[in-house]
């Protein structure tokens, strides 16, 4: 039995990769957990199990008595003092149980803890795999919609895929295979939770990494994202290289590699800028496909003012300010866009207004 129960817990080592010391020391609560529910005990009782024989002993911790009431928790000072003739009154020494035969309640009970402790042992492991993918990209295969909520197999665990973390107007099927962000990694008594996204900037990140060779070996640097997910993505992007470009790069051969982003965001558009350490240009640059006439700055409060022509106002813009709401966010400044009309009408408002204080 004892070679068996060894050739067991290598198995379980295995094929559950739980460290054979942790099924060890869960077969020692099992057998203290026994030993006190067989012998109604409720002192201190230890257990030692050896990893490479199977042989296990149990010592209890007995207190020495004048009168024994509870074998299992007393010992009289006559057989205390044939152990150690210095044992008085009141002490306590530890004894060896010879508990081979527990009942059928105990040795149940034994065999429920084991069964907890390699689950939490498992769902340990677990959490320790998946809290290292923290904000990592992972291959992800729905299972089943419920409750508004997606859930996904991540391999040897399951995520989920909350409401705020899907694409607006995304649908998902069972099998279908999708990128995902690892948002959060929550331990919980069922078992790690992990909450995965499909919104987050950085899943747009972590994809242009999987694309790009030349940003993966650090030569093209991404500087910002700034995403409406769903809708429209702009990244900028910077080359330590000089005879690399950093836009072509990200684009690829005939557009392959944002395209292969595109698809696995379902059509979401991308805007690949240049940095800029100049931030007018770069500013100009952010609101591509707009095309811009100046840009004004005012360092001290991060503001600036842009001028394009009447034609690309809207453009400019974008849909319900769409395009000018992610420059803003993706270069980190406050933007004002006027068309070059306006931009006339204002300068010829202030002159008047100057010659009238005349």
């Amino acid at each position: 039995m004892n070679a068996e129960f060894i050739e067991a817990l290598n198995a379980l080592e295995k094929e559950r990769g739980i460290k054979k010391s942790v099924l060890l020391a869960a077969f020692e609560s099992a057998l203290i957990v026994a030993y006190k529910r067989n012998y109604n005990s409720t002192g201190n009782v230890r257990a030692e199990v050896d990893g490479d024989t199977g042989d296990y002993h149990i010592y209890a911790s007995k207190t020495v008595v004048e009168t024994v009431e509870n074998p299992s928790q007393e010992i009289s000072l006559e057989q205390a003092k044939k152990v150690n003739p210095l044992y008085e009154l009141g002490d306590v020494l530890e004894e060896e149980a010879f508990a081979k035969d527990f009942g059928r309640i105990a040795a149940q009970t034994a065999k429920q803890v084991m069964v907890q402790r390699i689950r939490e042992a498992e769902r340990n492991n677990i959490y320790d795999e998946y809290v290292e993918k923290e904000n990592e990209i992972l291959t992800a295969i729905v299972q089943r919609v419920e409750k508004g909520n997606v859930y996904v197999e991540l391999g040897k665990t399951d995520g989920i895929l909350t409401p705020n973390e899907m694409i607006p107007g995304e649908e998902y099927e069972n099998n279908e295979r999708i990128k995902v962000y690892v948002l959060e990694v929550r331990k919980e008594n069922k078992g790690p939770q992990i909450v995965v996204s499909r919104t987050h900037p950085s899943l747009v990140k972590r994809l242009f990494e999987l694309e790009v060779p030349e940003i993966m070996n650090g030569t093209v640097q991404i500087k910002s994202i700034a995403r409406e997910a769903g809708f429209r993505t702009k990244i900028s992007v910077f080359s330590t290289d000089p005879q690399v470009d950093a836009v072509g790069a990200c684009v690829g051969p005939r557009g392959a590699r944002v395209e292969r982003i595109v698809n696995e965001l379902h059509n979401e558009k991308i805007d690949i800028i240049e940095y800029d350490s100049d931030s007018a240009i770069y500013i100009a640059k952010a609101l591509s496909p707009a095309k811009v006439l100046m840009v004004y700055v005012n360092e001290d409060e991060k503001a600036a003012r842009v001028v394009v022509p009447d034609s690309q106002l809207s453009l400019a813009i974008g849909k319900e300010g769409q395009n000018a709401r992610l420059a803003a966010k993706l270069t980190g400044w406050k933007i004002d866009i006027k068309s070059q009309s306006q931009a006339d009408a204002a300068v010829e408002a202030a002159a008047a207004e100057h010659q009238t204080e005349e």
